[in-house]
């Protein structure tokens, strides 16, 4: 469901993206081309002065929870993926090419680009350099923390590679789908 609020001119979706069935958007959103947004997902910024973008071949899995408080914003750079659960709370910068894992939190933060947040970790109010892995379970919460974060894994970045390949065909065949119909 798209939904627009008075004075925002609502939600603007790009080409070959698809919103499923089940997922809300609300508000002052912008969703750029060849994104997924799955069932039960929620983009929500429709507080006053609020904002969401999500670039290009992003992807927002089942039930995850985008949300921009009253005069924040909310980006999700090209080719991010957010798995099943994962709440991101605005203000917000997740950057290019990252990963927020199943049922994990990302508040008042930036990830740098590459960044991986493993499931069921939680990030608040820090900045994660580019290619940082935030190991699964994490609080990282201050500055200690994140100097601690090792580099991404090649195996990791394959994984993560492979969840934007995925969702980004997904994207793709709904979208050819409903053109059909």
């Amino acid at each position: 469901m798209l939904l627009g609020l008075p004075g925002t001119g609502g939600p603007e979706v790009g080409e070959g993206t698809c919103i499923a069935a089940g997922a809300v958007v609300i508000g002052n959103v912008r969703i750029g081309g060849r994104v997924f947004v799955a069932p039960m997902a929620v983009v929500r910024a429709d507080e006053e002065g609020s904002a969401i973008v999500i670039e290009d071949e992003c992807n927002v899995q089942d039930g995850a929870i985008v949300h921009a408080l009253a005069g924040t914003r909310v980006e999700v750079r090209r080719g991010s993926s957010l798995a099943h659960g994962c709440i991101v709370h605005g203000p917000c910068t997740i950057g290019e090419d990252c990963f927020i894992g199943f049922r994990a939190t990302v508040f008042k933060s930036v990830l740098g680009r590459g960044s991986m947040v493993m499931h069921g970790a939680l990030v608040l109010g820090v900045e994660v350099p580019p290619g940082r892995l935030v190991p699964a379970g994490a609080l990282v919460d201050s500055q200690e923390a994140v100097e601690g974060l090792e580099p991404v894994p090649p195996e990791l970045e394959e994984f993560r590679r492979s969840v934007r390949r995925t969702n980004v065909e997904l994207a793709e065949r709904y979208a050819r789908a409903e053109q059909v119909e």
